[in-house]
């Protein structure tokens, strides 16, 4: 009875709003079709407001409706972005109306981009959609290692969770590890966590290089969750001071999500320098390097257990300076490295994984397309007009 109630409601605001002020127009200039790249609209642009008002995107021509989602982008307290994920055929052009109205929503489902600090699992933050998940290492798994406490990590890798499903599938698997229920290490068909991440970057950690050495930091200090929803999720992490061989760096990531990407956008405050890395794990160094200086990516395609994996790093506004097929003795230390130069002391970059057992990527081939076509759809964006 409540769901059916709730679409009641959805249907009066929609045929009630049959006169959209707004019409917004999407053009894709590429020769390729394009879905799951996410639109952005400034709502004070736009001169709508996101407080107890819910905000559609509808398609021009058919008059579906499109998932949307409205966000606090600058963390100010007030919804200030409006963000979809249209369709786009290549070299086409689309229009959408833009519809308010006030609507109950259910609050109970877990959404498509989620992501949480996971205090009962040491203090993991964790992240996914419906591609891929994510998790690093908090300040009490640090101090457990720091104090000979068995079960810490000391760790500002990130940890790539292998699932194979397209619902979430985070408090699910902390369930079943901390309740003794299962494990996360073994595949019952939603897939595992079998990524050892140790002390390397693992897929796009930080490290900074001075002289012949790289230095990083430790876990992060502090966590603060910006917004989940069906289009992305966005949480930032805080780290100590830490040396670079004399150089004292700070770091700060604000990192997201969006449906439908196997990468996940890390955006870097850095002080201390003016160049930093991100790394790829080489794991038993068994993998193959592909690199792309032009459109600024790097990937690793290697044998991963009874599968294979593919990593790779996205740098976009040929902030890309270099990268370093980095091998030493030192165990979990051998990366694959890409050079960042900062503007302004900010650093942006993406990085994610694609696991042939999920169905995504085949293999090697299919993953580097997979991060060309990511690379230049940064550099030629969706282009949007509002009417």
């Amino acid at each position: 009875m409540k769901i059916v109630f709730q679409f009641v409601i959805l249907l009066l605001i929609l045929s009630c709003n049959n006169n959209p002020n707004t019409i917004i127009t999407v053009q894709n200039t590429l020769n390729t079709n394009r879905s799951f790249e996410t639109v952005t609209l400034d709502l004070e642009k736009l001169r709508l407001s996101g407080g107890n008002e819910s905000i559609f995107i509808e398609d021009f021509g058919t008059g579906k409706k499109l998932i949307s989602q409205v966000i606090d982008e600058d963390n100010d307290g007030n919804f200030d972005v409006l963000l979809f994920q249209p369709e786009m055929p290549a070299n086409s052009e689309r229009k959408f109306y833009i519809k308010t109205g006030t609507i109950s929503q259910e609050k109970d489902s877990i959404p498509a981009c989620y992501s949480r600090f996971v205090p009962e699992r040491t203090d993991d933050y964790a992240w996914e959609n419906n591609r891929v998940a994510f998790r690093t290492y908090g300040p009490r798994a640090q101090e457990m290692i720091e104090s000979n406490i068995n079960g810490g990590t000391l760790s500002s890798g990130i940890d790539a969770w292998l699932k194979r499903v397209e619902y979430p599938i985070i408090n699910k698997w902390y369930k079943k590890e901390t309740s003794n229920t299962g494990s996360y290490h073994e595949d019952t068909g939603e897939g595992l966590d079998n990524f050892h991440v140790g002390i390397s970057r693992g897929v796009g950690g930080i490290a900074k290089k001075v002289d012949s050495t790289y230095y990083i930091s430790k876990n992060f200090t502090a966590w603060k969750t910006l917004f989940n929803g069906p289009i992305r999720t966005s949480f930032i992490l805080e780290y100590a001071s830490w040396d670079a061989g004399g150089k004292k760096i700070s770091e700060k990531k604000k990192i997201s999500l969006d449906n439908g990407s196997n990468l996940s956008k890390f955006e870097v405050t850095v002080k201390g320098t003016d160049t930093i890395s991100s790394g790829l794990t080489l794991h038993e160094r068994e993998g193959e390097i592909t690199t792309n200086d032009e459109y600024g990516w790097v990937s690793y395609w290697e044998p991963h257990d009874d599968s294979q994996l593919g990593t790779g790093i996205v740098v976009p506004n040929n902030t890309m300076v270099g990268h370093e097929h980095y091998v030493t003795n030192i165990q979990d230390a051998s990366n694959l490295f890409v050079h960042i130069s900062s503007e302004n002391t900010n650093v942006t970059y993406y990085a994610g994984f694609g696991w042939k057992k999920s169905g995504q990527f085949q293999n090697k081939n299919e993953w580097n397309e997979y991060l060309q076509h990511f690379s230049e759809g940064l550099k030629n964006p969706l282009l949007v007009r509002v009417q």
